[in-house]
């Protein structure tokens, strides 16, 4: 799978070429925080990659449906955290042209499952 390789290349070298390759020029970043296009999202991928050496990824779940790919993972991030990520990948044309990315730190999974409820302070 497109994604897989190059979301494996960039963990394994720390550079966004492979994902580079595999975004369309129009492509869009999608975040609860905001919109990114290509340029500004692979900037802030590099960016982040020298903090980020020697993560670890485990894959749970890849889905593929039509022209979406869904990746649910979880990465350790060296002496932090370790969170849950969805990433959703929408293709066009053989490229990937809009993603959406979701963050939970894993150890406010808990506390985040409670934003229903009233608050009674």
């Amino acid at each position: 799978m497109i994604i897989e390789r190059a979301f494996a290349e960039l963990i394994g070298t720390g550079t966004v070429d492979g994902l580079d390759t595999v975004l369309r020029d129009d492509f869009v970043h999608h975040r609860p925080d905001g919109r990114r296009t290509k340029d500004e999202w692979l900037d802030a991928v590099r960016t982040a990659m020298g903090p980020l050496a020697g993560m670890r990824v485990e894959v749970d779940h890849m889905l593929a449906d039509g022209d979406h790919v869904v990746m649910h993972s979880r990465r350790s991030l060296p002496g932090g955290p370790t969170i849950a990520v969805v990433d959703i990948w929408r293709f066009a044309d053989g490229r990937v042209v809009e993603a959406w990315e979701t963050i939970e730190p894993v150890h406010h999974a808990a506390a985040n499952m409670t934003w229903w409820q009233p608050d009674h302070h």
